[in-house]
């Protein structure tokens, strides 16, 4: 599954992201899958949720599915 995300500003955090994507209701809950699930960011593995995310940037989650950052 792809989804898009798209975005206003300059850059999502990827905590940012996992929330719009409806993953993650709290900064506590984004800790816990950023620690537990495999998260890839341009298919670099990545559990930093202030990381920032730019237009074409791709993030797959797993057990969660692929998003694609977007400019509005």
């Amino acid at each position: 599954m792809q989804e898009s995300i798209t975005i206003t500003t300059p850059y999502i955090t990827l905590g940012q992201l996992l929330k719009e994507a409806a993953i993650a209701d709290t900064g506590g809950m984004t800790k816990i899958i950023l620690a537990e699930y495999e998260v890839l960011v341009n298919d670099e593995n990545e559990n930093r949720r202030g990381r920032k995310l730019y237009p074409g940037d791709r993030v797959d989650i797993e057990d969660a599915g692929t998003f694609i950052v977007e400019k509005a």
